[in-house]
């Protein structure tokens, strides 16, 4: 790798970190980032969540407090969200560069949609700050099943599944901030572990990208977290999802209309 490469490689891993600490959707900035740098598609995913996997985990530990209040909800979705992520996993493995090269932008667009509308989805599902709430019982079964799919959707691409989590616990009648975000931390964080050990043993991870962006993602990480007030998410969802519907198009266009 050239020295340009490996200093585009940790910005891109640095900002993504930041941007899952502050708003989540930073596999729209490495995914794209490893295209261009000419990684296969289904490299580039695979490398690309290994690189933020450990950030990710690491992440949990800011809410190492609200692990016990949330525990009764795990054992209901972690064997779901484990299964659906090795299952999105095996679904990548088993497909062509050509092909998920195609997938990819209507992959980047369907991320970027749902990020952009994120706020529609919280309003929707009741989402907000009330540290209490009504858990809709009839709801779960439901939350369940929507989950695993969730989790085979984050296992396969990844991008936008912590937004479609929060609806799901907030249509269950979730309302504390606190807890849903532990557990949306949580459950994201062992999709993505279980895709990324899938995808070890499948050999598609590019090795020295994925330790170069590792790094970045770490540091990125723990500067969005600990600046995370003095950032506007405002600003920041709207310079995502720009350049979201700008790589969609592009891809789009060398798909498509070359």
């Amino acid at each position: 790798m050239h020295a340009t490469e490996i200093i585009g490689l940790i910005i891109a891993a640095a900002a993504a970190g930041a941007i899952n600490a502050v708003a989540g959707g930073g596999t729209l900035v490495t995914f794209p980032v490893l295209l261009l740098f000419g990684t296969p598609p289904v490299i580039a995913n695979a490398t690309s969540t290994m690189a933020l996997v450990f950030g990710t985990a690491g992440s949990m530990f800011g809410y190492r407090r609200h692990i016990t209040a949330v525990k009764p909800w795990l054992t209901r979705f972690l064997p779901i969200s484990l299964l659906g992520g090795l299952i999105g996993g095996i679904l990548l493995t088993r497909t062509s560069n050509e092909f998920f090269g195609k997938l990819v932008p209507f992959l980047i667009l369907f991320a970027t949609i749902l990020f952009l509308v994120q706020g529609a989805f919280r309003r929707l599902a009741g989402f907000n700050d009330s540290p209490g709430g009504v858990i809709r019982h009839q709801s779960i079964a439901g939350a369940v099943v929507f989950q695993f799919f969730v989790a085979i959707y984050g296992g396969y691409f990844g991008a936008g599944i912590g937004i479609l989590m929060l609806a799901s616990l907030g249509f269950i009648g979730l309302t504390n901030i606190y807890q849903m975000n532990t557990l949306k931390t949580v459950l994201g964080s062992l999709i993505n572990l279980v895709a990324a050990i899938w995808f070890i043993a499948a050999g598609l991870i590019d090795w020295p990208r994925a330790l170069i962006m590792t790094a970045g993602a770490l540091t990125g990480y723990y500067l969005g977290a600990h600046y995370s007030q003095r950032i506007s998410q405002r600003a920041v969802r709207a310079i995502i999802t720009s350049v979201g519907f700008i790589i969609s198009a592009v891809t789009f266009y060398k798909q498509f209309c070359r």
